[in-house]
């Protein structure tokens, strides 16, 4: 009965110390998806000091126009009616990019 009871030697592995071990595994995997999925989906221009805008959906019913200038991120929703609280607009013209990068717009 003593056996059972003994306290672990430095010498023995601690079973609690298994769990720990996996905490950190999982931590550094976790850590190492979040840059895989940045990288992989050019999104380091949020981490950026630069301005910038991104068309997320283009030219779809929920279509959406997210602008960060300096440290403030706005979302624009286009859209036929301005009823909701949110940014709310409507398209109002085509914009072509020429092969010698002169770009065209086209009203409506």
């Amino acid at each position: 009965m003593a056996a059972s009871r003994r306290r672990f030697t430095d010498e023995e592995v601690d079973p609690s110390s298994l769990l720990s071990n996996m905490f950190d595994i999982a931590m550094v995997f976790a850590l190492a998806l979040m840059v895989a999925l940045v990288t992989k989906f050019n999104m380091t221009e949020i981490f950026s000091q630069q301005d910038y805008t991104m068309v997320k959906n283009p030219g779809k019913d929920n279509m959406e126009i997210i602008m960060k200038k300096g440290e403030k991120i706005e979302r624009y929703t286009p859209s036929k009616d301005a009823t909701s609280s949110q940014q709310k607009g409507r398209k109002v013209g085509v914009a072509y990019q020429l092969e010698s990068g002169e770009i065209i717009y086209i009203p409506e």
